[in-house]
């Protein structure tokens, strides 16, 4: 019995490799049910795969015969020549796949620290594999063990809080500024894949009203159907400045959409109630003398990944407490493990024992003629005997019954000790 992962993640291999090796929900099925059971000596196995990686976790009779198997499987089953891609795979045993995947799991080992969708797609890995029986006790309490891992780093850390794309700073910003999104009216220029996305993240916030103007009035019209927002002919939106508490503004023209002279007109019909804007084109859609008026916020595309790279950092330094926690996690899981592969040679062994008291009494206490009180203190005696006898050893096994001394002498002192009492 013994953990590993072999791997590719988007660090050791560019996505061309990793598109190679990569399965999709249909094939993971059919390479449980498949492929595996051609492979000997692989017991439990969940096979991971994401945009940025494809790994699998396996419990395995023999480390070194575990990572041939599984790489004969991968260059089998998406039919690569054998020994081409040596170099991409990453492989960890022992502690060092329980700490794998509770990184994985917790994102501490994802393209971004902190983001979201990684433990969602472990699930689904793990229970894909559960719904094929191709898991067990291991591997079962391995990932339900990482699920808490992440669970428990994300409530008592802040790798998860702050923004780290430019959407998402930009309404990190805004909510900083308002103190609350609640009631704001947000004017979107624009109907490209930032704006969308920031227009996701102001309706998670709160925001109720959204207006989103675009060349194209159907993609605006789109868009704005998809946050409950309304669409404006691109043509007008200059006219609606005025409403608007928050402008995101994001297009691909090739001079300034929005010039001081509009926001001028706009702030005065405001009565001087501020508006936020921020600019995240390349060229610039705002003007940015409007910086300088009274009562308007303005922030370009330079000010937003300052925003993101010094989340980064923060994330970064909140990884390091997130990495204290899984080391002793680790730990802890490592600790289950030996016993639970301790527990059946200490069972065989008191249960030999007793076997031998049995026999041993059966066959001299009638030769006694001791009469029941003495017979009672005899076999007392036996069975202190037997437990003192194995208190050591039971001790020994529990305590020494590590990875690392398994690796070192090549094989467990439980099954040392299965030679040693002959429990075969």
């Amino acid at each position: 019995m013994a953990l590993i992962v072999l791997g590719i993640n988007h660090k050791s291999a560019p996505v061309e490799i990793r598109e190679k090796l990569a399965f999709d929900e249909k094939e993971l099925h059919s390479a449980a049910e498949q492929v595996f059971a051609r492979e000997s000596g692989i017991g439990e196995k969940v096979i991971l795969s994401t945009c940025n990686r494809v790994e699998i976790y396996a419990d395995v009779d023999n480390i070194g015969d575990g990572f041939t198997a599984l790489k004969n499987f991968l260059y089998r089953y998406h039919e690569i020549e054998d020994g081409t891609l040596e170099k991409y795979f990453y492989s960890y045993e022992l502690d060092n796949a329980v700490k794998h995947l509770f990184e994985v799991s917790s994102s501490l080992d994802s393209m971004v620290i902190g983001e979201p969708q990684i433990l969602g797609q472990v699930k689904e890995a793990y229970q894909s594999a559960k719904s094929l029986r191709a898991t067990g006790k291991i591997l079962n309490q391995l990932f339900e063990k990482a699920f808490s891992v992440a669970k428990k780093i994300r409530t008592e850390t802040g790798i998860a809080e702050k923004a780290v794309s430019i959407s998402f700073a930009a309404v990190e910003l805004a909510t900083k500024i308002f103190g609350h999104l609640d009631g704001r009216v947000v004017l979107l220029i624009g109907a490209g894949e930032m704006i969308e996305l920031a227009g996701k993240h102001l309706v998670s916030q709160g925001v109720k009203t959204i207006l989103v103007s675009n060349r194209s009035y159907d993609r605006a019209a789109k868009l704005a159907r998809e946050l409950g927002g309304s669409a404006i002919n691109y043509d007008k939106f200059v006219g609606e400045l005025e409403k608007a508490d928050i402008v995101i503004s994001s297009t691909a023209a090739p001079h300034y959409v929005i010039k001081q002279e509009a926001v001028e007109r706009a702030i005065k019909a405001r009565n001087g109630k501020p508006i936020f804007f921020i600019d995240i084109a390349v060229p610039r859609d705002i003007e940015p003398s409007i910086n300088d008026m009274q009562d308007v916020f303005l922030y370009d595309i330079d000010d937003m990944q300052n925003v993101v790279n010094a989340n980064l950092a923060e994330r970064e330094s909140e990884a390091e407490k997130a990495r204290e926690i899984i080391k002793i996690e680790v730990n802890s899981f490592v600790s289950w493990l030996e016993r639970l592969e301790v527990e059946p040679t200490i069972v065989a062994i008191r249960n030999k024992a007793e076997d031998i008291k049995r026999k041993v009494l059966e066959k001299s206490l009638p030769k006694m003629n001791l009469d029941e009180k003495q017979t009672e203190a005899v076999e007392a005696m036996a069975s202190s005997i037997v437990n003192r006898l194995l208190h050591d050893p039971t001790l020994h096994l529990k305590r020494n019954a590590s990875y690392e001394q398994k690796e070192r002498h090549n094989r467990s002192i439980a099954e040392f000790m299965k030679e040693l009492f002959n429990l075969d």
